[in-house]
């Protein structure tokens, strides 16, 4: 199977998952942007990053035709970009680890 085909099956695949999929990712995307707001008055620049990391993981995971090397990508640094956070951040870095599952749960 081509390239391209595989990744229009894997999307149907994810758009099967529907509105509940959907759902699940506005509100741990509202959680991220509350614990980005903490984070940004220590770490400004770095809140920002994340912030942007995730917009744009959640833009391509809700396009009807998503390119899935930019998705993995922006999910890959997503998750690298809170690892340093672990210890003083759990709980940014626990809704970062919680958006990646359900963007796999979807087929991405």
């Amino acid at each position: 199977m081509a390239h391209g085909a595989s990744e229009k099956v894997e999307r149907r695949d994810a758009e099967s998952l529907g509105e509940d999929s959907r759902h699940k990712l506005a509100q741990l995307l509202n959680a991220l942007k509350s614990e980005l707001a903490i984070l940004s008055r220590t770490h400004s620049q770095e809140a920002h990053n994340i912030s942007g990391f995730a917009r744009a993981a959640s833009h391509e995971a809700t396009r009807a035709e998503p390119d899935l090397q930019r998705l993995k990508a922006a999910v890959e640094n997503l998750k690298s970009s809170v690892e340093e956070f672990e210890a003083t951040h759990p709980r940014l870095v626990q809704i970062v680890a919680a958006i990646t599952s359900t963007l796999a749960g979807m087929g991405i």
